[in-house]
């Protein structure tokens, strides 16, 4: 693929007049305006892997080789939060019947049983990494699969691949088991365990189950016994009746626990009265939770008719109430989820994609303000990487530079010409063939 501008190959060099949303720069001088829009003109000067200063545009020096941006936008390096890369490009083999949540799962689980060895999650996994680092991702978070007997088998991979690659993509993992499989305490144990070994987050599934309460003393007791972070997936779903958010909040006040934790999908939330919309809020921000929605998969899974009912258009959009959120003070990240899996049938892991069509889906415009922000700065800082998803003086030379020079062009096209900048030097942005995942290349 070729990109609309080449990058300086010398180790020190000026960008001029860049675009950048002012949200995502730290310490930015008061001489530094934003438009309407929240944009700001900048010059950067990098010194080898390094942003050295940040200047009002147009206003540094020519000393050094230079290269005019021309007003081109420049973002820092994408923050998945919430990824399934276990799952990921199944779907050539093993599609969705029906595209219900249902369906989902039990495609998943059956070539989950028949095909996930090493070798096969590696192939995957190393793909959805490679795509991701191409459009520009520099951490990604994932869920992994750990129902027994897979957790002993895919866990060991994660390890592997984090290691393969570190200084590329910082990779985080969280445990993926269904809540009432905690009820086993051995296996919770276990598994926690394996998460202490494998430097992994514990996680659970919950939407409408018994026992809730105990189940999450459970889950989070074997996280405060190691110290261990949290990360669950809550109410992915369209009924009001849903309300384990508040009863995950319930349980760390209940617990004391004393992290952040970060909660993915809440769905029902959407479709619940205000007045317990406003309740679970404020529960929410007393328990330090911080939340990640998902809305290209949820807007693909939620509100389907049932299997063997006629097709029918869906009547919401399937996401949670990210602007209620943000006004509440809870930080609010936007991530990919599934691709190219029985829950998702499309994606390539690209953080302009996600961004885009969030915008498109939950009215993240007009303005768009410090929304940019929940797909660098916020995941970033959930995920507890200050260096990552901000431009900064002193922070390293991480960027993505697109042709576009404001979010109107920004979200019309795709930038698929777009250059991405790592440690000062330009990376290949073109990402893997398909024909890689048959074995082909």
């Amino acid at each position: 693929m070729t990109r609309f501008c080449t990058l300086p190959a010398e180790d020190s060099f000026h960008l001029l007049n860049a675009t950048v949303p002012a949200c995502l720069v730290d310490g930015l001088s008061p001489s530094i305006a934003p438009d309407p829009d929240g944009l700001v003109s900048i010059d950067f000067i990098i010194s080898g892997d390094r942003i050295d200063a940040i200047l009002p545009g147009g206003t540094a020096d020519s000393a050094r080789p230079c290269l005019d941006l021309d007003g081109s936008m420049v973002w820092p390096c994408f923050v998945d939060l919430h990824t399934h890369i276990d799952k990921g490009h199944i779907w050539p083999r093993r599609r969705n019947p029906d595209g219900t949540r249902a369906g989902a799962l039990s495609s998943t689980g059956a070539d989950r049983a028949t095909n996930w060895n090493a070798e096969d999650l590696r192939s995957r996994m190393n793909f959805s990494l490679q795509s991701a680092y191409a459009h520009g991702t520099a951490a990604l978070r994932t869920h992994i699969d750990s129902s027994p007997p897979q957790h002993k088998i895919t866990w060991p991979v994660v390890s592997e691949i984090r290691d393969a690659w570190a200084g590329r993509i910082d990779l985080q993992a969280v445990c993926l088991e269904p809540i009432w499989g905690y009820a086993d305490i051995g296996f919770g144990k276990e598994i926690a365990d394996m998460m202490v070994e494998h430097g992994g987050i514990m996680g659970a599934v919950l939407n409408i189950q018994d026992d809730t309460d105990a189940l999450l003393d459970t889950v989070i007791g074997l996280a405060i016994d190691r110290g261990l972070e949290l990360d669950f997936h809550v109410d992915e779903m369209g009924d009001p009746e849903a309300k384990s958010f508040d009863r995950i909040a319930e349980a760390l006040i209940r617990n004391k626990f004393g992290k952040p934790v970060n909660v993915g999908h809440c769905c029902s939330l959407a479709i619940r009265p205000q007045a317990e919309i406003d309740h679970a809020l404020g529960l929410a921000v007393d328990a330090n939770m911080r939340v990640v929605s998902l809305p290209m998969c949820n807007m693909y899974l939620q509100d389907r008719p049932e299997p063997g009912q006629p097709p029918r258009t869906p009547r919401w959009r399937g996401v949670t109430i990210l602007h209620e959120m943000k006004a509440r003070g809870i930080p609010v990240a936007i991530s990919s989820d599934n691709t190219r899996d029985p829950f998702y049938a499309y994606g390539d892991l690209d953080g302009a994609e996600v961004f885009t069509q969030a915008v498109r889906i939950a009215h993240l415009d007009h303005p768009v303000g410090d929304w940019p922000a929940a797909i660098t700065r916020t995941p970033a800082d959930t995920m507890g990487l200050p260096e990552r998803g901000r431009l900064k003086v002193g922070g390293p030379a991480d960027m993505v530079i697109f042709r576009a020079r404001s979010y109107s062009e920004f979200l019309s096209r795709p930038q698929h010409d777009r250059a991405v900048m790592r440690a000062g030097k330009a990376i290949d942005t073109n990402p893997p063939d398909y024909r890689v995942l048959d074995g082909r290349y």
